[in-house]
């Protein structure tokens, strides 16, 4: 017979490296969502500004 202590560790030591998975993958995408808008705005910025856009 399980004790519900045994139980209730054995879930959290499951779900603590999941969740630490789960933020790493959030991070990286929002990472990522912020760089290509941060790019639409500048390309927006050069080009009313009339400058040539950088590569």
């Amino acid at each position: 017979m399980l004790n519900i202590g045994d139980i209730i560790f054995q879930l959290f030591a499951l779900l603590v490296p999941i969740a630490i998975i789960v933020a790493i993958i959030i991070f990286v995408r929002s990472s990522k969502k912020r760089k290509e808008q941060l790019d639409r705005i500048e390309e927006k910025l050069d080009r009313a500004s009339g400058q040539s856009p950088k590569k």
